[in-house]
């Protein structure tokens, strides 16, 4: 089995999770193998290796793990990026839409500046409403975005269309 398969074989579908009709893509069975969290973290870095990454912006919570060890992986500082009254500094915020509701995300005001190159990172791209609000934070910065990295895109929501078209998006698995 190729590794593009073995890390879509590890990840389960959660039916009516959070909320009835969502099908919820669990990555905990994944992470649970060592070798394949290696594997996606690789597979995550290798299109930004040669870009002068300098930070990564992990999305609460999910895109926290992979984000670290893909700040670790691309020599680069790892920014978290949490829900309103999360981290304890002053924060920029930006509100997004997701496919169950309206939410908020944060980032300190210091966490990065104009010679920054960042990359953004979630777990998953579904309707884009976090990677574009994430896009925000960071542009607020003076901070330069050089791409996205996603373990997973539900394609079928079309998260892409919500992101700046001339920035790389990067999906190691595409449903």
């Amino acid at each position: 089995m190729d590794i593009t398969a073995e890390l879509e074989h590890a990840i389960r579908t959660i039916p009516d999770f959070p909320k009835p009709g969502i099908q919820f893509k669990d990555i905990t069975p994944l992470l649970a193998r060592p070798a394949l969290v290696h594997d996606a973290v690789d597979a995550l870095a290798d299109p930004f290796r040669d870009d002068g990454i300098t930070k990564v912006v992990g999305i609460e919570s999910r895109g926290f793990i992979l984000g670290a060890m893909l700040a670790h992986r691309l020599e680069a500082g790892f920014v978290p990026v949490r829900k309103p009254g999360k981290l304890p500094y002053e924060t920029v915020s930006a509100e997004y839409e997701l496919e169950y509701g309206i939410d908020q995300i944060e980032m300190h005001v210091d966490a990065m500046g104009p010679h920054d190159r960042v990359l953004i990172h979630d777990d998953v791209i579904a309707t884009g409403g976090t990677a574009a609000a994430a896009y925000e934070l960071v542009q607020h910065t003076g901070a330069e975005v050089a791409g996205y990295a996603f373990l997973l895109e539900l394609s079928f929501l079309r998260g892409r269309a919500k992101l700046v078209e001339d920035v790389v998006v990067h999906s190691v698995l595409i449903v």
